[in-house]
């Protein structure tokens, strides 16, 4: 079964192919309860240090990051 992935929408269409390319499903964040990875631009920094938002699964910061280490990162 595709481990199902939220890709924030200012990500590149090679990271976002590339992650689709792995086996893996592609949803907007917010677009499915059940997801298994967050993968997010990290452009929306957390200045304050607060969290409001808790999920159970990992949140991936793209920033700086290849294709090839996020799917690592994964």
């Amino acid at each position: 079964m595709k481990k199902i992935i939220a890709v924030e929408e200012g990500l590149s269409s090679v990271i976002k192919d590339s992650l689709a390319g792995a086996e893996y499903e592609i949803v907007k964040p917010g677009g499915s309860d059940k997801v298994d990875a967050t993968v997010v631009t990290g452009m929306d920094m957390n200045v304050m240090g607060m969290q409001d938002i808790s999920n159970n699964h990992p949140v991936i910061d793209a920033r700086g990051k290849t294709a090839a280490q996020i799917i690592e990162d994964l």
